[in-house]
């Protein structure tokens, strides 16, 4: 039992310092190019010719926010097997020309909301600015990371005084609420030569900018004995993370194992890095193509191939019991969540839950069951999205967490390794079938 808490809290401080390195999409992406680099992964570039060779481990990106690697085990390899999660979380993402002054006192940026966000936890916090911007270079134009590491805004609520009935409710005004403050008078305009010295340019080679705020409140384990993990971006680098290290620890034999995470799913995947894009079908003809298979050959391995849609899922509230399904009661530790949705919010069917059952049996971990309340609407995810571009059996999945889409989340500390377990024995294994209604795990 002492050596099954340790494999926990190692796999924890793995995610927790994964995090904190990750406040936006674009760090995420490069964090996790430098973890398969590390592990022997070759980059590729989608502007130059693939030459692919059996047992080496490649990857690629679109628009540095969306990753896809993959390990090809033989040329004459049965299907592929693909597990895919997202890097974007719902957050405020600042617009061109941020500064407002107030009264010549006051400095505050205008900012927009990115996805679905719980407004009310970014408030009262340390926040500061993450992401991409683009400078002009010698030889052109260049995407530069930026991350402000240091507390530097904040977004102060309206005092009670002043709004007396606050706690009967309230609903935020995003151009009005949500605007932080950056500094006093003497911060006008500091903001963009902050963000330049932080690129290395003159403000004058600041062409552009994709920059978001991000909570300052690193991640941490808690619980009587550890048993939760809270943290920024659970939803959902916890599954890319868990994804990936079962992708790097697997050994692929029979199957093309795939790890992707797309972009932009907050905000419905239709972009040229998200689920609804051609990125994953893309690449998955390319590796076709390098092996000198022919489409045929591409076809006939999609009915042997396999698609786990990772995406986190809502655990039952311990303050709002009643929201959850009456019957399916998933909780945080007691496993990997399959999502079912009549209405096809989820893809999960009878074939490809059964199919991600017998994964988690051979891993020897839980697993437990979501549905949403029948009279409520759930979210959707990457499964039925990616199925539009790449159509094969599909399953989807998460981690069981609390206050989803809030800028600090709570999940179980022990689901990451069971996650990061299952997909290990995803990625060794290969679904064999030949679209007349029977399947081997092989």
């Amino acid at each position: 039992m002492d050596w099954e808490k340790i494999v926990f809290e190692k796999v924890n401080r793995e995610l927790l310092d994964f995090l904190d390195k990750s406040p936006t999409s674009f760090h995420a992406v490069a964090n996790m190019g430098a973890m398969l680099e590390n592990a022997g992964y070759e980059h590729l570039l989608e502007g130059r010719p693939w030459q692919l060779k059996s047992g080496q481990g490649y990857y690629v990106t679109r628009n540095n926010s969306a990753l896809i690697a993959f390990r090809i085990p033989k040329p004459d390899f049965m299907g592929f097997q693909i597990m895919a999660s997202h890097s974007d979380s719902p957050a405020l993402k600042i617009k061109d020309n941020a500064e407002i002054q107030v009264e010549k006192k006051y400095v505050k940026l205008n900012v927009e909301k990115y996805g679905g966000l719980l407004c009310s936890p970014w408030l009262d916090r340390p926040l500061s600015v993450a992401g991409r911007v683009v400078v002009r270079t010698m030889k052109g134009v260049e995407e530069r990371l930026v991350h402000v590491d240091r507390d530097l805004l904040v977004i102060p609520n309206l005092a009670i005084h002043l709004n007396r009935k606050v706690n009967e409710g309230y609903e935020f005004n995003a151009q009005r609420d949500l605007l932080p403050l950056f500094g006093d008078g003497e911060a006008a305009n500091g903001f963009r030569s902050l963000i330049a010295g932080e690129a290395g340019v003159e403000e004058k080679d600041l062409l552009d900018m994709d920059l978001f705020l991000y909570n300052r409140m690193k991640g941490t384990v808690l619980g009587l004995n550890g048993e939760f993990i809270a943290a920024p971006h659970l939803d959902d680098l916890q599954c890319a993370f868990a994804s990936l290290k079962g992708f790097l620890d697997a050994k692929p034999v029979k199957s093309a194992a795939v790890f992707c995470v797309l972009d932009n799913e907050e905000v419905g995947s239709g972009t040229k890095q998200g689920a609804d894009s051609t990125f994953l079908r893309d690449v998955l003809h390319r590796i076709n193509g390098a092996l000198g298979r022919t489409q045929e050959e591409y076809l006939m391995a999609l009915t042997s191939s396999f698609m786990v849609s990772a995406d986190n899922a809502h655990s039952i509230h311990p303050n709002q019991p009643d929201k959850g399904d009456p019957t399916n009661r998933p909780f945080m530790n007691d496993g990997i969540v399959i999502k079912y949705s009549a209405n096809q919010k989820y893809t999960t069917d009878a074939v490809s839950g059964a199919l991600f059952k017998s994964i988690c049996e051979r891993a020897k971990v839980p697993y437990q069951v979501f549905f949403n309340r029948s009279d409520m609407l759930g979210g959707s995810t990457l499964g039925n999205i990616s199925n539009s571009q790449v159509a094969l059996n599909t399953v989807d999945i998460g981690l069981p967490q609390l206050a989803m889409h809030s800028c600090y989340e709570t999940a179980g500390s022990k689901d990451t390794l069971y996650l990061a377990e299952a997909a290990k024995v995803f990625y060794s294994s290969a679904v064999y079938g030949e679209g007349d209604g029977t399947y081997q795990i092989l």
